[in-house]
């Protein structure tokens, strides 16, 4: 009973390694925080960086599911996971974004903001993002597309996994001037920056010891 429940995370003494449950509690919560997120710039018409804001920016102009388009775009990446990062990671960042984009589905459902000022909208939801990303990477998982190749430079060349990130971020926000209104592309520039440099600053892999 004691090696089931040490399995499952129930009584885990290892400091090094992550248990099945530890690892579920991990992408389940990340991934709710991160829809979270993701909702909370959606209300205000504003988007993000990485595959979610070519997503977002697909869906204002097309008015195709947020979560539809955001679960397509990450397909071509799991070959990249696949070969260059693994079949646990790959595995594990398929299951985040999978529920990440289900429950950005219902997530108007279950919460409704009448109004946010678009700025404090931008803040919230970068720090939302950058709390559920840090929690996926934490558990070698991630929410797919430039953040597997972010995850991967890290792990291979020890670039800051939040760089390079930020590097595209602001790429998919000079596209966005022919979507939205500079006002919004401002606005989501800043969610941007506040994602990317929290997870930039928060997330080193010398500064934590688990290995799995």
């Amino acid at each position: 009973m004691a090696q089931v429940s040490s399995m499952w995370g129930i009584l885990n003494t290892s400091p090094n390694r992550h248990t099945i449950a530890e690892d579920v509690q991990g992408i389940v919560t990340g991934s709710m925080v991160s829809a979270l997120g993701l909702y909370l710039l959606a209300k205000v018409g504003l988007l993000t960086g990485g595959m979610a804001g070519v997503a977002f920016l697909l869906h204002y102009a097309s008015g195709v599911s947020f979560g539809l388009i955001f679960f397509l775009l990450n397909l071509p990446f799991y070959i990249l996971s696949l070969r260059r990062v693994g079949l646990d990671f790959t595995l594990k960042t398929f299951a985040a974004i999978a529920l990440t984009s289900l429950i950005v589905e219902f997530e108007g459902r279950l919460i409704d903001i009448s109004a946010i000022e678009p700025v404090w909208g931008a803040i919230l939801g970068g720090l939302l993002l950058g709390y559920g990303v840090l929690a996926l990477y934490r558990h070698r998982a991630s929410l797919g597309g430039v953040g597997i190749l972010a995850v991967y430079l890290q792990e291979r060349f020890g670039v800051r996994a939040g760089l390079v990130q930020l590097a595209f971020d602001l790429t998919v926000m000079v596209f966005a001037f022919g979507v939205v209104s500079p006002a919004i592309v401002i606005c989501s520039v800043v969610g941007a920056v506040v994602l990317n440099l929290f997870v930039a600053i928060n997330h080193r892999s010398d500064r934590y010891v688990v290995l799995r």
